[in-house]
């Protein structure tokens, strides 16, 4: 079994999740590192994680399914004997104009929710007995459209809306053992948004911020590990890191 704390970063292979798994290694976890499709990239994630001198998982799992959950979870158990953190990053969105409200189909709603919100419940419910054991924390990565209502989708915005509120229930109920936060960045420069803006578009976007530039995965990477292992006395927060943007 591992002397080491453990921490799983769900949806690591890329972006936010890949740095926040390479911080959590440098930190001295052994991180478990999960994927629904990318599996090239998130072999790269655990190759990085690796490198550190810690021990790495690969886990395949979608976390809208439930089962699928409880089976990544009981495979932690297996191998590592229990759980440290958990870092909800996994996450999906379809880019739909607010405007467009045919577009915004039940499909996209459905696909957007149940992974969004209703698999970040199912791994926390999954998640808590092995924290509960170790005294460990939870943090969500939501997103500013959850609390301003903009954002790639009308479906995406109420989903991160979600979240922040499930954070602040699961806190109150997780308590005293267990710590639940979120990270609510702005524009993040990762491949999701590259997918529908160029680097001169995201440059425009961003201008009028106060501190002018979008996030990079380690900025918000950064915010998670201050979370998950630098305060104990912070639990139900939000905490917006957008360069101003909100404010």
């Amino acid at each position: 079994m591992s002397v080491r704390k453990v921490a799983l970063v769900t949806g690591s292979a890329t972006g936010i999740g890949r740095a926040t798994a390479v911080r959590f290694a440098k930190l001295g976890y052994d991180v478990v590192v999960n994927y629904s499709r990318s599996e090239a990239e998130a072999k790269e994630t655990l190759a990085l994680v690796e490198a550190e001198g810690v021990k790495g998982l690969l886990v395949a799992c979608n976390i809208g399914d439930d089962a699928a959950v409880k089976a990544m979870f009981a495979t932690i158990a297996a191998t590592f004997g229990g759980l440290d953190v958990l870092v909800n990053n996994a996450g999906t969105t379809f880019f739909v104009d607010h405007k467009n409200l045919d577009e915004m189909s039940e499909d996209k709603w459905d696909q957007i929710l149940q992974v969004n919100v209703k698999g970040t419940f199912f791994c926390i419910r999954a998640a808590a007995p092995l924290l509960k054991a170790r005294g460990g924390n939870i943090v969500s990565v939501s997103s500013v459209a959850g609390i301003s209502g903009d954002g790639s989708s009308i479906a995406y915005a109420a989903s991160k809306g979600a979240v922040n509120t499930m954070t602040k229930s699961l806190a109150k109920s997780l308590a005293p053992e267990i710590r639940v936060n979120a990270v609510c960045p702005g524009p993040v420069d990762t491949r999701w948004l590259r997918a529908v803006m160029t680097e001169d578009q995201l440059k425009a976007r961003t201008s009028s911020f106060p501190l002018q530039r979008p996030a990079t995965p380690e900025d918000i990477a950064e915010a998670i590990i201050y979370l998950a292992t630098s305060t104990t006395l912070t639990t139900g927060q939000c905490l917006v890191v957008d360069g101003g943007r909100t404010m």
